[in-house]
């Protein structure tokens, strides 16, 4: 069966509406996602005040992107499983557990990065 109603503009902008209103909703109930975007700004800051080529500012986007992106999908995991089962359950816990360490791996891969990028900015890596 062919939906062609999924490629017409309207469709397009609802789902781009759709999916900003998800971002919003985490930035609003997220505490982390916040913290998270506040400390990708003033990153984006030091990247521009310290002049950084297009491949580390690629990088750097990149892992910082990754970040949010895996905060996101934590979020959705953990409201999924909060519909799903409401009362405590060990399954639900491990579930939310190992969503929560992608998270994990993700912020220690960007830290790892910055320490690179940036110590060869401050000449800590030469």
């Amino acid at each position: 069966m062919e939906h062609t109603h999924e490629s017409t503009p309207r469709h397009i902008a609802h789902s781009f509406r759709d999916a900003f209103a998800g971002l919003f909703t985490v930035w609003s109930e997220e505490r982390n996602f916040r913290v998270q975007v506040v400390a990708a700004v003033l990153v984006g800051i030091a990247m521009f005040s310290l002049g950084f080529d297009y491949l580390e500012t690629a990088i750097v986007i990149f892992a910082i992107v990754l970040v949010l992106t895996t905060e996101v999908v934590n979020t959705a995991f953990e409201d999924a499983m909060n519909k799903i089962e409401p009362h405590h359950d060990p399954l639900v816990g491990r579930i939310k557990d190992i969503a929560a360490g992608a998270v994990i791996l993700s912020v220690i891969g960007a830290v790892v990065i910055g320490i690179l990028v940036f110590g060869h900015h401050f000449f800590l890596f030469r």
